[in-house]
Protein backbone atom coordinates (compact mmCIF):
# COMPACT_ATOMS: atom_id res chain seq x y z
CA UNK A 1 0.00 0.00 0.00
CA UNK A 2 2.47 2.10 0.75
CA UNK A 3 4.76 1.35 -2.02
CA UNK A 4 1.90 2.78 -4.36
CA UNK A 5 1.41 6.05 -2.13
CA UNK A 6 4.93 7.45 -3.02
CA UNK A 7 7.70 7.15 -5.72
CA UNK A 8 11.29 6.88 -4.93
CA UNK A 9 13.72 10.28 -6.26
CA UNK A 10 15.89 9.77 -9.37
CA UNK A 11 19.39 10.30 -7.81
CA UNK A 12 22.48 11.29 -9.76
CA UNK A 13 26.01 11.02 -9.51
CA UNK A 14 26.48 14.52 -7.37
CA UNK A 15 23.06 14.10 -5.10
CA UNK A 16 24.69 13.52 -2.03
CA UNK A 17 27.39 16.59 -2.76
CA UNK A 18 29.99 13.81 -3.72
CA UNK A 19 32.16 13.98 -6.59
CA UNK A 20 31.27 11.22 -8.96
CA UNK A 21 34.01 9.04 -8.52
CA UNK A 22 33.06 9.25 -4.76
CA UNK A 23 29.16 8.75 -5.27
CA UNK A 24 29.55 5.58 -7.47
CA UNK A 25 31.38 4.32 -4.35
CA UNK A 26 28.72 4.57 -2.17
CA UNK A 27 26.63 1.06 -1.03
CA UNK A 28 23.10 0.78 -1.83
CA UNK A 29 20.80 3.03 -0.10
CA UNK A 30 19.59 1.28 2.96
CA UNK A 31 16.59 3.68 4.52
CA UNK A 32 14.34 6.11 2.61
CA UNK A 33 12.92 9.35 4.06
CA UNK A 34 9.38 10.44 3.12
CA UNK A 35 8.71 14.30 2.28
CA UNK A 36 5.68 15.88 2.01
CA UNK A 37 5.65 15.46 -1.74
CA UNK A 38 4.62 11.49 -1.39
CA UNK A 39 8.65 11.60 -2.15
CA UNK A 40 11.23 9.07 -1.30
CA UNK A 41 14.87 10.32 -0.66
CA UNK A 42 17.27 7.18 -0.52
CA UNK A 43 19.85 7.08 2.26
CA UNK A 44 22.57 5.51 4.27
CA UNK A 45 21.99 4.65 7.31
CA UNK A 46 25.05 4.76 8.83
CA UNK A 47 25.65 8.23 7.08
CA UNK A 48 22.65 9.96 8.85
CA UNK A 49 23.73 8.71 12.31
CA UNK A 50 26.85 9.60 12.46
CA UNK A 51 25.58 12.74 11.46
CA UNK A 52 22.24 13.51 14.02
CA UNK A 53 21.62 11.92 17.05
CA UNK A 54 18.04 12.06 16.65
CA UNK A 55 17.97 10.07 13.47
CA UNK A 56 20.26 7.16 14.61
CA UNK A 57 17.62 6.69 17.42
CA UNK A 58 15.15 6.54 15.05
CA UNK A 59 17.01 3.90 12.64
CA UNK A 60 17.80 1.87 15.91
CA UNK A 61 14.19 1.68 16.95
CA UNK A 62 13.08 -1.70 16.30
CA UNK A 63 11.06 -2.35 13.79
CA UNK A 64 7.57 -4.52 13.84
CA UNK A 65 8.98 -6.81 11.12
CA UNK A 66 12.52 -7.67 10.73
CA UNK A 67 12.02 -7.88 6.94
CA UNK A 68 9.85 -4.35 6.52
CA UNK A 69 12.13 -1.85 4.87
CA UNK A 70 13.49 1.19 7.17
CA UNK A 71 11.46 3.94 6.38
CA UNK A 72 12.06 7.44 8.14
CA UNK A 73 9.18 10.27 7.67
CA UNK A 74 9.97 14.19 7.52
CA UNK A 75 7.46 16.04 6.87
CA UNK A 76 5.66 19.45 7.30
CA UNK A 77 8.95 21.20 5.02
CA UNK A 78 8.75 21.20 1.41
CA UNK A 79 10.96 18.39 -0.61
CA UNK A 80 13.25 20.29 -1.92
CA UNK A 81 14.42 21.43 1.80
CA UNK A 82 14.71 18.03 3.04
CA UNK A 83 16.98 17.33 -0.09
CA UNK A 84 19.28 19.92 0.72
CA UNK A 85 19.03 18.78 4.41
CA UNK A 86 20.04 15.08 3.53
CA UNK A 87 22.64 16.72 1.36
CA UNK A 88 24.16 18.62 3.86
CA UNK A 89 24.43 15.41 6.23
CA UNK A 90 26.68 13.69 3.30
CA UNK A 91 28.74 16.89 2.33
CA UNK A 92 28.53 19.41 5.33
CA UNK A 93 28.34 21.84 2.70
CA UNK A 94 24.94 24.23 1.42
CA UNK A 95 24.97 26.61 -1.11
CA UNK A 96 23.70 29.83 -0.53
CA UNK A 97 20.68 28.65 -3.42
CA UNK A 98 19.49 26.30 -0.85
CA UNK A 99 19.79 28.81 2.12
CA UNK A 100 18.12 31.72 0.23
CA UNK A 101 15.25 29.34 -0.67
CA UNK A 102 15.06 26.74 2.20
CA UNK A 103 17.20 28.58 4.91
CA UNK A 104 13.83 28.79 6.99
CA UNK A 105 13.46 25.22 6.95
CA UNK A 106 16.86 24.07 7.21
CA UNK A 107 16.71 26.00 10.85
CA UNK A 108 13.52 24.22 12.02
CA UNK A 109 15.55 20.71 10.51
CA UNK A 110 18.73 21.18 12.38
CA UNK A 111 17.03 22.25 15.62
CA UNK A 112 14.45 19.34 15.34
CA UNK A 113 17.13 16.00 14.43
CA UNK A 114 20.68 17.86 16.11
CA UNK A 115 22.96 18.84 13.62
CA UNK A 116 24.48 21.56 15.05
CA UNK A 117 26.78 22.35 12.38
CA UNK A 118 24.08 23.24 10.14
CA UNK A 119 22.12 25.53 12.93
CA UNK A 120 24.92 27.88 13.08
CA UNK A 121 25.29 28.17 8.98
CA UNK A 122 21.42 29.07 9.19
CA UNK A 123 21.24 31.20 12.12
CA UNK A 124 24.18 33.02 10.59
CA UNK A 125 22.64 33.46 7.01
CA UNK A 126 18.77 34.73 8.32
CA UNK A 127 20.29 36.86 10.77
CA UNK A 128 22.85 38.82 7.57
CA UNK A 129 19.04 38.37 5.98
CA UNK A 130 17.04 39.97 8.07
CA UNK A 131 14.25 42.68 6.76
CA UNK A 132 11.74 44.85 8.57
CA UNK A 133 8.99 42.30 6.68
CA UNK A 134 10.54 39.09 8.35
CA UNK A 135 11.95 40.24 11.32
CA UNK A 136 9.44 39.20 13.50
CA UNK A 137 8.56 35.81 11.41
CA UNK A 138 12.57 34.88 12.28
CA UNK A 139 12.07 36.02 16.05
CA UNK A 140 9.31 33.55 16.59
CA UNK A 141 11.04 31.05 14.81
CA UNK A 142 14.37 31.76 16.62
CA UNK A 143 12.69 31.55 19.75
CA UNK A 144 11.24 28.24 19.31
CA UNK A 145 14.16 26.63 17.87
CA UNK A 146 16.68 27.77 20.67
CA UNK A 147 18.88 30.09 18.84
CA UNK A 148 19.58 32.96 20.98
CA UNK A 149 21.99 35.14 18.64
CA UNK A 150 19.35 34.97 16.27
CA UNK A 151 16.87 35.85 18.80
CA UNK A 152 18.86 38.83 20.09
CA UNK A 153 19.94 40.38 16.52
CA UNK A 154 15.97 39.99 15.87
CA UNK A 155 15.38 42.05 19.12
CA UNK A 156 17.74 44.51 18.66
CA UNK A 157 16.09 45.20 15.12
CA UNK A 158 12.70 45.28 16.28
CA UNK A 159 13.88 47.78 19.06
CA UNK A 160 15.87 49.73 16.98
CA UNK A 161 13.34 50.31 14.34
CA UNK A 162 10.06 49.17 16.32
CA UNK A 163 7.87 52.36 14.30
CA UNK A 164 8.54 50.14 10.96
CA UNK A 165 7.94 47.25 12.37
CA UNK A 166 5.02 47.67 13.45
CA UNK A 167 3.35 48.59 10.75
CA UNK A 168 3.88 44.60 9.46
CA UNK A 169 1.80 42.07 8.95
CA UNK A 170 4.14 39.67 11.38
CA UNK A 171 3.38 42.08 14.15
CA UNK A 172 -0.29 42.15 13.66
CA UNK A 173 -0.31 38.72 13.85
CA UNK A 174 2.30 38.43 16.93
CA UNK A 175 -0.13 40.93 18.50
CA UNK A 176 -3.17 38.44 17.90
CA UNK A 177 -1.24 35.09 18.62
CA UNK A 178 1.43 35.33 20.71
CA UNK A 179 0.87 38.18 23.10
CA UNK A 180 3.72 36.67 25.68
CA UNK A 181 6.33 37.09 22.51
CA UNK A 182 4.92 40.79 22.40
CA UNK A 183 5.65 41.31 26.14
CA UNK A 184 9.09 40.22 26.45
CA UNK A 185 9.17 42.50 22.90
CA UNK A 186 8.17 45.27 24.74
CA UNK A 187 9.79 44.69 27.91
CA UNK A 188 13.10 44.20 26.04
CA UNK A 189 12.73 47.80 24.56
CA UNK A 190 12.57 49.05 27.85
CA UNK A 191 14.98 47.62 29.05
CA UNK A 192 17.32 48.53 26.25
CA UNK A 193 16.14 52.22 27.07
CA UNK A 194 17.29 52.17 30.51
CA UNK A 195 20.42 50.78 29.16
CA UNK A 196 20.58 53.86 26.55
CA UNK A 197 20.03 56.27 30.06
CA UNK A 198 22.67 55.13 31.96
CA UNK A 199 25.36 55.04 29.33
CA UNK A 200 24.43 58.60 28.39
CA UNK A 201 24.65 59.54 32.57
CA UNK A 202 27.73 57.55 32.81
CA UNK A 203 29.04 59.24 30.15
CA UNK A 204 28.35 62.42 31.14
CA UNK A 205 29.40 61.93 34.84
CA UNK A 206 32.66 60.81 33.30
CA UNK A 207 33.30 64.17 31.11
CA UNK A 208 32.37 65.83 34.33
CA UNK A 209 35.83 64.23 36.12
CA UNK A 210 37.82 64.67 33.45
CA UNK A 211 36.75 68.66 32.94
CA UNK A 212 37.39 68.78 36.57
CA UNK A 213 40.82 66.54 36.87
CA UNK A 214 41.95 69.14 33.65
CA UNK A 215 40.68 72.04 35.81
CA UNK A 216 43.26 70.63 38.74
CA UNK A 217 46.43 70.52 35.85
CA UNK A 218 45.42 73.94 34.71
CA UNK A 219 45.38 74.95 38.18
CA UNK A 220 49.13 73.78 39.30
CA UNK A 221 50.14 74.86 35.01
CA UNK A 222 48.87 78.64 36.15
CA UNK A 223 50.15 78.70 39.83
CA UNK A 224 53.91 77.07 38.94
CA UNK A 225 54.44 78.04 35.26
CA UNK A 226 51.63 80.85 35.16
CA UNK A 227 49.94 81.21 31.54
CA UNK A 228 48.88 84.34 29.86
CA UNK A 229 47.89 86.33 32.41
CA UNK A 230 47.90 85.22 35.96
CA UNK A 231 50.75 83.06 37.13
CA UNK A 232 52.99 83.49 40.48
CA UNK A 233 53.32 86.65 42.06
CA UNK A 234 57.21 86.08 42.35
CA UNK A 235 57.59 85.12 38.14
CA UNK A 236 57.84 88.50 35.87
CA UNK A 237 55.39 88.46 33.43
CA UNK A 238 56.24 88.17 29.87
CA UNK A 239 55.01 90.00 27.08
CA UNK A 240 54.80 87.32 24.75
CA UNK A 241 53.25 84.75 27.01
CA UNK A 242 51.64 81.65 24.59
CA UNK A 243 48.32 80.17 25.09
CA UNK A 244 48.72 76.90 26.86
CA UNK A 245 47.54 73.36 25.03
CA UNK A 246 44.31 73.27 27.64
CA UNK A 247 43.87 76.98 27.08
CA UNK A 248 39.97 77.02 26.49
CA UNK A 249 39.76 75.39 30.46
CA UNK A 250 42.93 77.50 31.59
CA UNK A 251 41.40 80.69 30.54
CA UNK A 252 37.82 80.17 32.70
CA UNK A 253 39.84 79.08 35.13
CA UNK A 254 42.41 82.23 35.32
CA UNK A 255 38.95 84.62 35.20
CA UNK A 256 37.83 83.03 38.05
CA UNK A 257 40.86 83.57 39.73
CA UNK A 258 40.73 87.14 38.69
CA UNK A 259 36.99 87.28 40.11
CA UNK A 260 38.24 85.39 43.49
CA UNK A 261 40.69 88.09 44.02
CA UNK A 262 38.90 90.82 44.04
CA UNK A 263 35.46 89.82 45.32
CA UNK A 264 34.14 91.21 48.29
CA UNK A 265 31.63 89.15 48.67
CA UNK A 266 33.24 86.17 49.07
CA UNK A 267 33.92 87.09 52.89
CA UNK A 268 29.82 86.82 53.73
CA UNK A 269 29.66 83.87 51.57
CA UNK A 270 27.64 85.25 49.24
CA UNK A 271 29.58 84.52 45.64
CA UNK A 272 28.65 81.68 43.75
CA UNK A 273 31.93 82.01 41.56
CA UNK A 274 33.78 82.31 44.92
CA UNK A 275 32.38 78.90 46.20
CA UNK A 276 33.27 76.92 43.19
CA UNK A 277 36.53 78.61 43.48
CA UNK A 278 36.67 77.32 47.33
CA UNK A 279 35.96 73.91 45.88
CA UNK A 280 38.64 73.72 43.26
CA UNK A 281 41.04 74.70 45.82
CA UNK A 282 39.76 72.08 48.34
CA UNK A 283 39.43 69.05 45.08
CA UNK A 284 43.05 69.97 44.57
CA UNK A 285 44.20 69.65 48.03
CA UNK A 286 42.36 66.61 48.43
CA UNK A 287 44.12 64.84 45.85
CA UNK A 288 47.45 66.64 46.17
CA UNK A 289 50.72 64.34 47.50
CA UNK A 290 52.76 67.40 47.89
CA UNK A 291 51.05 69.61 50.30
CA UNK A 292 54.72 70.56 52.11
CA UNK A 293 55.95 71.95 48.71
CA UNK A 294 52.91 72.33 46.26
CA UNK A 295 52.67 75.97 44.95
CA UNK A 296 48.87 76.32 44.63
CA UNK A 297 47.23 78.92 47.54
CA UNK A 298 45.96 77.31 50.49
CA UNK A 299 47.05 73.82 49.49
CA UNK A 300 48.05 72.79 52.68
CA UNK A 301 46.06 74.95 54.85
CA UNK A 302 42.53 72.36 53.71
CA UNK A 303 44.73 69.73 54.43
CA UNK A 304 45.50 70.32 57.61
CA UNK A 305 41.56 71.56 58.14
CA UNK A 306 40.45 68.05 56.80
CA UNK A 307 42.89 66.03 58.94
CA UNK A 308 41.76 68.63 62.22
CA UNK A 309 38.65 68.41 61.64
CA UNK A 310 36.75 65.60 64.03
CA UNK A 311 33.93 65.03 61.47
CA UNK A 312 34.37 62.85 58.36
CA UNK A 313 34.41 63.71 55.21
CA UNK A 314 31.11 63.81 53.10
CA UNK A 315 30.50 60.38 51.70
CA UNK A 316 29.79 61.88 47.55
CA UNK A 317 33.19 64.68 48.26
CA UNK A 318 35.59 61.21 48.76
CA UNK A 319 33.42 59.67 45.71
CA UNK A 320 34.12 62.98 43.96
CA UNK A 321 37.84 62.77 44.67
CA UNK A 322 38.13 58.89 43.95
CA UNK A 323 36.19 59.58 40.35
CA UNK A 324 38.86 63.15 39.57
CA UNK A 325 41.60 60.72 40.59
CA UNK A 326 40.50 58.10 38.02
CA UNK A 327 40.02 60.13 35.61
CA UNK A 328 43.32 61.80 35.94
CA UNK A 329 45.01 58.52 35.71
CA UNK A 330 43.16 57.35 32.45
CA UNK A 331 44.52 60.42 30.97
CA UNK A 332 47.87 60.29 31.64
CA UNK A 333 47.68 56.65 30.06
CA UNK A 334 46.17 57.97 27.18
CA UNK A 335 49.29 60.24 26.83
CA UNK A 336 52.21 58.63 25.05
CA UNK A 337 55.16 56.96 27.26
CA UNK A 338 57.42 60.02 26.10
CA UNK A 339 55.18 62.59 26.95
CA UNK A 340 54.49 60.86 30.42
CA UNK A 341 57.80 61.24 31.43
CA UNK A 342 58.09 64.66 30.19
CA UNK A 343 55.12 65.24 32.00
CA UNK A 344 56.30 63.58 35.53
CA UNK A 345 60.01 65.58 35.22
CA UNK A 346 57.75 68.82 35.14
CA UNK A 347 55.84 68.02 37.95
CA UNK A 348 59.15 66.86 40.22
CA UNK A 349 60.84 70.39 39.13
CA UNK A 350 58.18 72.16 40.18
CA UNK A 351 57.30 70.50 43.56
CA UNK A 352 60.85 71.45 44.56
CA UNK A 353 59.86 75.24 44.39
CA UNK A 354 58.71 76.19 47.54
CA UNK A 355 56.35 79.00 49.51
CA UNK A 356 54.55 80.57 46.89
CA UNK A 357 50.77 80.77 47.45
CA UNK A 358 49.51 84.04 46.05
CA UNK A 359 48.99 85.04 42.35
CA UNK A 360 50.12 87.64 40.36
CA UNK A 361 47.12 89.08 38.35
Amino acid sequence: MEENQTSSLNISDDFYGYSSAAARELPEPDVHIITSAALRVPAHSSILASASPVLENIIDRPRKHRSSERVIPILGVPYDAVVSFVRFLYSFRCSEEEMEKYGIHLLVLSHVYSVPQLKQSCTKVLGDWLTMENVVDVLQLARMCDSPNLYLKCMKLVANNFKAVEKTEGWKFLQDHDPWLELDILHFMDEAELRRKRSRKLREEQSLYLQLSEAMECLEHICTEGCTSVGPYDMEPTEKKEPCSKFSTCQGLQLLIKHFATCKKRVNGGCSRCKRMWQLLRLHSSICEHHDCCRVPLCRQFKLRMQQDNKKDDARWRLLVRKVVSAKAISSLSLPKRKREELQETNNNNNNNHGIRSFRL
